[in-house]
């Protein structure tokens, strides 16, 4: 069995290293990037694609990336910072006033990622409806249905009311979906505030 894996490796590399060879330097350098972490020296290579001798530390690996490949994980990388830098601002902001919403501040940056909708919406309105989560009903934080309806938890709650709020609920959809901001905080309360969409705004602008 394992003579039989040597093989098919020593097959792969030989495969892989001609047909590098064949290509123009350019292209080579364009399209491919070789790696290969291992304690081998130039001799131990050479001698384990032509003989199958693998040297005493054999953990190695290799990797075949392209530059696509490298570029995708670049932009995810720096995604994944721009999303915690958000949620550490809403969580900042909740916690400078004691506001029980702390500690969500990925879930709301998920959530408007996932409904796109500004990812500060959710938590001004938040501030606005209940002060954070100080006064509320029904785990409502967010006073949604007048804070008639019930959550779990304030988890439940931001996915429920960010999906209504990115047009995701076919009953609110008419209100919510394409809307811009403004015009989403004027069918949430401004038709009974005409101020709301204001008010919520500059709280976002502080988050």
């Amino acid at each position: 069995m394992l003579n039989k894996q040597k093989n098919l490796i020593r097959q792969a590399l030989l495969i892989f290293t001609f047909g590098l060879l064949s290509l123009p330097s350019t292209a080579h350098a364009k399209m491919f990037s070789f790696s290969m972490f291992m304690p081998m020296s130039s001799s131990d290579i050479h001698n384990f694609i032509f003989s199958g001798n693998i040297p005493k530390n054999d953990n190695y690996f290799l990797s075949f990336t392209t530059k696509e490949d490298s570029e995708l994980k670049k932009a995810e990388d720096l995604k994944a910072k721009e999303d915690l830098v958000k949620a550490e601002r809403i969580d900042a902001y909740f916690a400078k006033r004691s506001m029980p919403l702390s500690g969500h501040g990925m879930e709301f940056v998920i959530a408007a990622e996932k409904y796109n909708i500004d990812w500060r919406l959710l938590p001004a309105i938040g501030v606005r409806e209940s002060s954070g989560g100080l006064h509320l009903m029904n785990n409502n934080p967010f006073g949604w249905g007048s804070a008639k309806i019930p959550f779990t938890d304030f988890s439940e709650a931001i996915e429920v009311v960010a999906m209504n709020l990115g047009g995701g609920n076919p009953n609110t959809a008419r209100y919510y979906k394409d809307a811009d901001t403004k015009k989403k905080l004027w069918y949430y309360n401004g038709t009974v505030i005409p101020s709301y969409p204001a008010e919520v705004i500059d709280i976002m602008e502080m988050i």
